[in-house]
């Protein structure tokens, strides 16, 4: 029970990233097509990423022995430290905001981009052996509704909320992190 939590914890953290990506995007206007394209791209880069992530911690947790816990609680604190950092020195709008023809190649680069960190968050799961299915289904499904949700949000709300939703996912990245180590979760 406590790995599920861990992991939709984490999917909610690193979908922030998309959550303000798809705010940006729906600044600009949007329609059907676009909420479905953006959806599915979000959604899969979030999905696959994790997946790469703990296939390969997979292949090195019992390098690590007993301090495997510590090292994933670590990787999670490191990389919501870093994205918090990226996110104060990078202007939102500049990263997030996209031009009024969403091309599909900007829109896979995009997608890639803010799936990075979920390759680190699957490397630090993998020392919990979650199952590779599961986390794939939750990343995505988690990833499409803040995504559709931020497109929304967008359109609708304007920038206020775009701004501290980066910083508010390397947060949570890090309390989870902490709660990992300290034994709480996983």
């Amino acid at each position: 029970m406590h790995a599920l939590l861990s992991l939709f914890l984490v999917s909610v953290s690193v979908g922030l990233s998309n959550f303000a990506g798809a705010i940006g995007i729906g600044l600009s206007g949007i329609n059907t097509r676009t909420r479905i394209r953006v959806g599915l791209a979000f959604g899969f880069f979030e999905a696959f990423m994790p997946v790469v992530g703990l296939l390969l911690g997979s292949a090195v947790s019992g390098f690590f022995g007993h301090y495997g816990k510590y090292v994933g609680a670590a990787v999670l604190i490191l990389t919501g430290a870093y994205t918090i950092v990226q996110a104060r020195a990078t202007e939102v709008e500049q990263k997030a905001r996209m031009p009024r023809s969403l091309r599909m190649q900007s829109l896979l680069v995009l997608a890639l981009a803010l799936s990075i960190d979920n390759l680190a968050v699957g490397f630090a799961l993998a020392v919990y052996h979650i199952d590779i299915v599961l986390a794939a289904i939750v990343f995505g499904v988690v990833s499409i509704l803040m995504s559709l949700f931020g497109l929304e949000l967008g359109h609708r709300a304007g920038k206020r909320v775009e701004a501290w939703s980066e910083e508010i996912g390397g947060g949570v990245l890090i309390l989870v992190g902490v709660a990992i180590g300290a034994g709480v979760l996983g």
